[in-house]
Parts: structure tokens; sequence; C-alpha cells
């Protein structure tokens, strides 16, 4: 009975299914987070009947054949980079990226990781840093004596200190962009590395063609909407139950089978 083997690879997918999106839905509030979707194919066939077979002497072609499937296999989980709302947090350290890009942070370990978490703050020696303490790059310090704080949408900082007139420019932030942003790979804490997959990072400055704008005062928010993620949700808990079915039916026939005399 191949349909027991094939309903159990179509309950093992759903399982994965409702798995992300637990994930999603898990990380509705999470600041950046991007929602992932889970995507599948089919397993290879069993042909009984090998399509375009020659089928006599004469040479006639089979023209369909029998190919049996065996069931679903999940191929990848997606990144949907789709662009989150932007809150105002009237934080001057909270910053947003509005189009491509990712901050660089500077992991403990001298690996660089990227991030769409802008939730940033100041070190005891006045480095911007994340919340885990890991250092914005590239380094940028804000003296101690400084009254007011500016980041332009260029990722200029501009500060103002006592006794001037004019902001002193103390830095300038970049950003990174990937070829194929689907490819980074996810550590958690809101941060990605780099993979042969993603492509080596582009560094540029926000706003220069490619690369999107910095907004201080804000956060982007997670692009997950709950509406739809319920909805997957039902469909995928639907589709577990009917493949559960195929398994219960499966085995009344091997039952009936049992009891023939």
């Amino acid at each position: 009975m191949r349909s027991l083997h094939i309903a159990a690879t179509g309950m093992l997918a759903q399982q994965t299914n409702v798995e992300v999106i637990s994930n999603n839905i898990a990380n509705m509030n999470t600041t950046g987070f991007k929602r992932r979707r889970a995507e599948f194919q089919d397993l290879i066939y069993q042909n009984l009947r090998r399509v375009g077979s020659t089928s006599s002497d004469t040479g006639t072609i089979v023209p369909a054949g029998v190919q049996l499937g065996l069931g679903v296999k999940t191929a990848a989980v997606y990144r949907i980079h789709e662009q989150g709302n932007l809150q105002n947090t009237e934080n001057r350290f909270d910053l947003a990226i509005r189009g491509p890009g990712y901050f660089r942070i500077e992991l403990p370990n001298g690996e660089e990781a990227y991030t769409r978490d802008g939730t940033f703050g100041l070190s005891p020696t006045g480095e911007v840093v994340t919340a885990d303490g890991f250092r914005l790059l590239p380094g940028i310090v804000i003296a101690q004596a400084a009254r007011d704080v500016t980041i332009n949408a260029n990722g200029e900082v501009l500060v103002k200190l006592d006794g001037q007139v004019v902001p002193q420019n103390v830095g300038q932030i970049t950003l990174a962009i990937f070829a194929n942003e689907a490819g980074l790979e996810a550590i958690g804490d809101n941060l990605l590395l780099q993979s042969p997959a993603s492509g080596q990072p582009q560094v540029g400055v926000p706003g220069s063609p490619g690369f999107g704008n910095v907004l201080q005062g804000f956060i982007e928010t997670s692009n997950v909407n709950v509406v739809s993620e319920i909805t997957a949700l039902i469909t995928a808990q639907r589709a577990y139950e009917m493949n559960s079915k195929v398994i219960t039916a499966s085995d009344e026939m091997l039952s009936t089978l049992a009891r023939l005399r």
C-alpha cells in the first residue's frame, strides 16, 4: 500500500508547514523580522509503464504511460523580504531602513553579521551598539559632552557640542546589500550571516543607488500579516487531516484484505 507512505510524507510536510507558520506568528512583534514561507516538491515517481516506450514491433509509442508519485518533500523555507511598517519611537538611537540594505554588526569573534533591527544604544565608551552590546560598523563614537545627535537619511551622524553652532560629523553609517538575500543564514538574535548562497556583501552609503535610506527615531516592525498566517495555518491543518484520512482509508483496505477467506 503505497498510499500509507505517501500520506505519511504529506503529514510530515504539513507539520513542517505549521512549524514555519508558528514561527512567523511567534515573531509578529519582533523588530525587523521577515516572515518565512515553506516550499514543497513532489518526490520521485515509480514508472509502471514508461512514457514514450514502444508498445509494439511496428514502433507505436505509449502516449502517457503509468507513473505513480511517492509523496512530497520540503524543498526550502524562503525568507520574504517585504518592507515592514515603520514605527515612530522618538528614540534618537532607533534607526530604520526604508528600502534595501542591512546594518553591519561586529560579533564578539570579529565576524561580521547583518540585521534590519535598528534598536541601538550607547556602550560605556560611547560607541553605538546593539541591544546585546555588539558594535555597529563602522565604529561610531558619540562624545559624552554631546547635546544633540542627528542621523540624516544618508547615514551621516552629526553631533552638536557646547559652544559650537555647526554640528560636527562624527561618522558615516554604511549598509550592505546582497545579490541573494534569501541565501543569508539566520543565527538568531535578529542577526544574519553571509553564506555561499547569498554572495559577497556590497557596502555602500544609504541613499545611494540600490541602497535604502536611514530614518532616525523609527524602527521597522515585523512584516508578518496575522490574518494571512492564520488562514495558512487553517489550510495546513486541513491538509494534515486529509492526509490522516488517507492513512485511515488505507488501513481499512488492508483490514478488508486480511479478513478475506
